[in-house]
């Protein structure tokens, strides 16, 4: 079996090739992947290459097929898994798969494994530790979209409050508190929102913090507050780019109390700095964004963690359970991470689009791994049919602008199935 896949070589060293797989083992899985979003921790592992912890030291001379958020189909199943798996089933893979300790995980650190090919074999360890799951949701881009969203919903369940006096973790943010997100009107800050609001456990009071207006205004636009309104929820979106004492502007919303739980959704020193400034007695701060440097560090103010017991916590990704939970929520229509989603392209734009990604404005680069596509914003793609009217592909584009502007700006299951269609995809 052929694949086509993007493999990391080294330090931004990402090329795409056509190769052979083997023959899988009796305990592995052939399967088709169909779509894929990039997320920010493939563009650290190619950026740091074999200095990267889930990245292999000999990566150079056993390049790694990158991607982890991606959906597919089953093709083959090992016998040792027959009676549990069929072939044509869909699927998604939770790749935090913690198999003996070991950070490996698919779109880091397997040869045949990852989210950016045509063809992947799926490693026994992941049906070991039952990391691959069933997935029948109306697209593949939803498939996409639920480890991130599981992430998400990981980095929820990681806070904690304590009683006073009383030294037991009641588990996940305070319910009907004061909740806080900063840099929030990113991919992962919209997905954070929407989960807080419809997940079950929805605040009394979210605000969500920015410094670029358009971001906030799609956002308001994505979540409305007066929606919000339905589950109890204050929903406010506040620009504190100039604002000259943000810290003091956010606490008036909570009549000086301070936020229970404030996540921090980007790396950044005063971001983080005014995240501890904002807690409440009992303050949960969540450090969501990963760093790229190793040694990043903030001021903490240490005073409050010892009269007024706040803290923090940290979390890399979600487990299986807040996929299964993902899928739940997005199977019924709980919540909608389409919103996520502001570029579409092939697997010819996979690996310039992950070399290049911070510098991408936007949310989350879906890619569609057996179709080649220029990586193309979905705002632009009346501009696209356009520049290439009187083809297949401006005839594509034109129809996809009208689908996604019915859908709200969004991508959506129609415009999925029009891509195919153009593709010659029988998915």
């Amino acid at each position: 079996m052929k694949t086509k896949a993007v493999r990391l070589y080294g330090v931004m060293d990402l090329r795409m090739e056509e190769f052979d797989l083997p023959e899988i083992s009796d305990g592995e899985i052939l399967a088709e992947v169909f779509s894929d979003s990039i997320c920010m921790s493939s563009y650290k592992a190619a950026s740091q290459g074999a200095n990267h912890k889930r990245v292999p030291a000999d990566v150079a001379e056993n390049p790694v097929i990158i991607g982890h958020e991606f959906c597919g189909r089953l093709v083959k199943i090992g016998a040792k898994w027959a009676d549990k798996f069929k072939a044509g089933d869909k699927f998604v893979i939770q790749p935090a798969i913690n198999y003996k300790g070991s950070l490996a995980s698919p779109g880091y650190s397997y040869k045949y494994c990852g989210g950016a090919a045509t063809y992947v074999i799926i490693p026994e360890e992941v049906m070991l530790m039952d990391c691959l799951l069933p997935y029948d949701g109306p697209a593949y881009y939803f498939g996409s979209l639920t480890e991130p969203m599981s992430c998400i919903v990981g980095g929820y369940h990681a806070n904690y409050h304590v009683k006073p006096g009383v030294y037991q973790h009641e588990m996940g943010p305070k319910p009907r508190g004061n909740m806080a997100i900063l840099a929030g009107a990113g991919p992962m800050g919209l997905g954070c929102a929407d989960y807080a609001i419809h997940g079950g456990n929805p605040p009394k009071l979210l605000v969500v913090t920015d410094l670029d207006q358009a971001r906030l205004d799609r956002a308001e636009k994505l979540l409305p507050p007066e929606k919000a309104k339905e589950f109890g929820v204050e929903l406010k979106f506040v620009n504190t780019k100039d604002i000259e004492d943000p810290v003091a502007y956010l606490k008036s919303f909570t009549d000086g109390e301070g936020y229970n739980d404030v996540f921090v959704y980007a790396p950044v020193k005063p971001v983080v700095e005014m995240g501890d400034a904002l807690l409440s007695r009992d303050g949960c701060l969540n450090f969501f964004a990963g760093p790229t440097d190793p040694n990043f560090s903030a001021m903490f103010n240490f005073y409050n963690v010892h009269y007024g017991s706040t803290h923090i916590v940290g979390t890399s990704g979600g487990n299986t359970d807040d996929m299964r939970e993902s899928i739940a929520l997005m199977s019924k229509g709980a919540i909608n991470p389409a919103g996520m989603v502001t570029h579409v392209g092939g697997l010819n734009a996979y690996a310039e689009t992950t070399k290049n990604l911070p510098k991408i404005k936007g949310g989350k680069k879906l890619i569609y791994t057996h179709v080649e596509l220029p990586l193309t914003a979905i705002e632009d793609f009346g501009k696209a049919a356009e520049e290439n009217a009187g083809t297949d592909l401006g005839a594509l584009y034109a129809d996809l602008d009208k689908i996604c502007r019915a859908a709200g700006d969004l991508w959506c299951p129609e415009a999925e199935k029009r891509l195919f269609a153009y593709a010659g995809i029988d998915a």
